[in-house]
C-alpha cells in the first residue's frame, strides 16, 4: 500500500508548494495595497509549504513512475488537496465565512465552476478578489494537463480517441512530455496577458483587467462584482466572448496553429461543431428576444451570443438575469448546459465530442435496422473509431445522467424545490456556475441552501471535473485490491 502511495504523496507534496508560493504573492500584493488580509495569506502560505515540505522530504525517492491506479489517485487527490488549501485563507479571512462556504467557493474556484455562496462581492478585499481569480486560474491549466496527458491514458469516457504519445507516461516519452507541459504553460499564460490587455483596453481598470482575464481564459465565471459582467458595455462583452470560445478550444490545436499558422489545423470536427452550435443557437435567440422582447437588433444579439458562449463553455457569466426572458430561453439555457466545450480545454459539461460520437453511433445503429447484415465503419476527423471507444463515451454518458438524478434526489430530498435541486445538480456535473431559479440562478447564489446540500454540490463539482469515472473508480474494492 505504502508503494501505491509514496509517488502520489509526492506529486500531492511538490503541487501544495506551488499553491504556497501563488499565496504568498497574494500576500504581497496584500501588503503592497494595505490589505489587512495579507497576513492571513502569509501565515496560510507558511503552513502549508511547510507540511508540503516535510511530506516532500519523507516520500523523496529515486525515480517516480506512475501507473493507472495511482494516475487516479494522484488526480483525485490533487483536486481534492487544491480545493482544501485554497478554502484556507477564506476560511480565515475577516470575512467569516463558515468552513463550509470557505469549501464550496474553494472546490467551485479550482474546479472553475463559478458558483458562488457570497454577496456583495465588490466589498470583499483585493487580495481575497485575486485568490479566487487564482484558484480558477489554476484549475484551468491543471484541466488543460489532465485533459491532454492524464484522462487519454486512462481511457475516460472515450478520451482515448484523442491518444497521444505525450499519453505514455513512460520513461521514454518524459522529455516530449515536459516539452509539452512547457508548451501549454507558455500559451495559457500568453492567451492571458492578450486577454487582459484586450480588457484593459476595452475600459476595464487593470485590477478587473487581471482578475476578468484570469477568469475568461479558464471558463471559470468568478466576478469581481455581484452583477457579474452585466457592468460593462457591448466591446467588452464581445471580447469576453471571443476569449471565453478561445478558452473552449483544445489547446493542443492552439499550439500547433501558433508554431505553425495554417488555418487548416482548426478544421477539427468538435472545433467546427462548437461554432456551428454557437452561431445558430445565437441567431435562434437573438430573433426570439427581438420579437418577443422588443430588443435593438444589436443589444439583442450581444446579450443572447455572450449569455450563451458564457453556459455553453460553461464560464457562467452574465450580462443579465436571462431566466427573465421567458420559457424558452430558460429551456434554451438548460439544454445547452450540458454541452461544454472541446476536449482538451478549460470548458466542462460533456463535451462536444461525445454528442457526436452519440450522433455517428445513432446513424450506425439505424443503418443497421435497414441493412443487418451490412458492416458500417464510424469515423472522426478522418480515423475509424473503435467500438471501446464507442462504448466509453456510451458508458460515461449514461453514469452521467445517473449521477444526476442521484444528485438532484439528494438535494429534493433536503427541502429544495425540483428547479433547483435539478438545475443545481446539473450546474456542478457540468461546471457551468449558475443555475435556474430564484435561489441559484444567474441573479441568486448558493448561500441559502443547507450545508449538506453544497457538500453534496462540492462532490458533485469534482465528479463533474474529473469526468466522472476518474473519481468513482475509487470508490469500487477492486482499485484497491492487490
Amino acid at each position: 500500500m505504502l508503494s501505491l502511495f509514496r509517488p502520489v504523496l509526492y506529486v500531492c507534496s511538490v503541487l501544495s508548494m506551488v499553491i504556497s508560493v501563488l499565496m504568498a504573492v497574494v500576500a504581497a500584493f496584500g501588503w503592497w495595497r494595505n490589505d489587512a488580509e495579507y497576513m492571513v495569506f502569509l501565515l496560510c502560505a507558511a503552513g502549508i509549504f511547510a507540511g508540503g515540505l516535510t511530506v516532500h522530504l519523507a516520500v523523496r525517492s529515486p525515480g517516480t513512475q506512475l501507473v493507472a491506479r495511482q494516475l487516479y489517485l494522484m488526480t483525485s487527490l490533487s483536486w481534492v488537496l487544491m480545493a482544501f488549501c485554497g478554502s484556507l485563507p477564506l476560511y480565515f479571512s475577516h470575512f467569516e465565512l463558515s468552513f463550509t462556504d470557505a469549501l464550496f467557493e474553494a472546490v467551485s474556484g479550482i474546479t472553475t465552476t463559478g458558483s458562488t455562496v457570497l454577496s456583495g462581492i465588490e466589498h470583499l478585499s483585493p487580495s481575497l478578489l485575486l485568490w479566487r481569480s487564482m484558484l480558477q486560474w489554476l484549475g484551468g491549466l491543471g484541466v488543460i494537463g489532465m485533459a491532454v496527458s492524464i484522462l487519454p491514458f486512462l481511457r475516460i469516457g472515450g478520451m482515448r480517441l484523442f491518444h497521444t504519445e505525450s499519453s505514455d507516461w513512460s520513461d521514454k516519452s518524459m522529455p516530449r512530455l515536459q516539452s509539452l507541459a512547457r508548451l501549454l504553460v507558455m500559451t495559457y499564460l500568453g492567451i492571458s496577458l492578450a486577454c487582459m490587455t484586450a480588457y484593459w483596453l476595452g475600459g476595464m481598470s487593470v485590477f478587473d483587467a487581471v482578475n476578468h482575464a484570469m477568469t475568461t481564459v479558464s471558463t471559470g465565471g468568478y466576478a469581481t462584482n455581484d452583477r457579474s459582467m452585466g457592468r460593462f458595455d457591448a466591446p467588452v462583452l464581445w471580447i469576453a466572448i471571443a476569449f471565453m470560445l478561445l478558452g473552449a478550444l483544445p489547446f493542443t490545436l492552439i499550439i500547433g496553429f501558433l508554431r505553425q499558422p495554417r488555418w487548416r489545423l482548426l478544421l477539427n470536427s468538435q472545433v467546427l461543431s462548437l461554432f456551428a452550435i454557437v452561431g445558430t443557437v445565437s441567431l435562434l435567440l437573438s430573433s426570439f428576444l427581438i420579437l418577443s422582447n422588443d430588443e435593438r437588433p444589436f443589444a439583442a444579439l450581444t446579450h443572447a451570443t455572450f449569455n450563451l458562449v458564457s453556459v455553453i463553455t460553461t464560464t457562467g457569466y452574465a450580462s443579465s438575469d436571462y431566466t427573465q426572458w421567458g420559457s424558452f430561453s430558460i429551456a434554451l439555457f438548460f439544454v445547452v448546459m450540458f454541452i461544454g466545450g472541446c476536449s482538451g480545454s478549460t470548458s466542462g459539461g460533456m463535451k462536444v465530442f461525445r454528442f457526436e460520437l452519440s450522433y455517428r453511433f445513432l446513424r450506425a445503429q439505424v443503418r443497421k435496422l435497414i441493412h443487418p447484415n451490412g458492416v458500417f465503419s464510424k469515423q472522426y476527423n478522418g480515423r475509424t473509431v473503435d467500438d471501446d471507444i464507442m462504448h466509453s463515451a456510451v458508458a460515461f454518458s449514461f453514469l452521467f445522467f445517473i449521477c444526476l438524478a442521484v444528485l438532484t434526489l439528494l438535494l429534493a430530498l433536503l427541502g429544495l424545490d425540483l428547479v433547483t435541486s435539478l438545475s443545481a445538480a446539473a450546474t456542478a456535473l457540468t461546471n457551468v456556475g449558475p443555475g435556474l431559479g430564484d435561489i441559484v440562478g444567474p441573479a441568486g447564489n448558493f448561500a441559502p441552501l443547507p450545508d449538506l446540500a453544497k457538500w453534496l454540490l462540492c462532490f458533485g463539482m469534482l465528479l463533474g471535473r474529473l469526468e466522472l469515472l476518474t473519481l468513482m473508480v475509487l470508490f469500487t474494492p477492486v482499485f484497491w485490491r492487490g
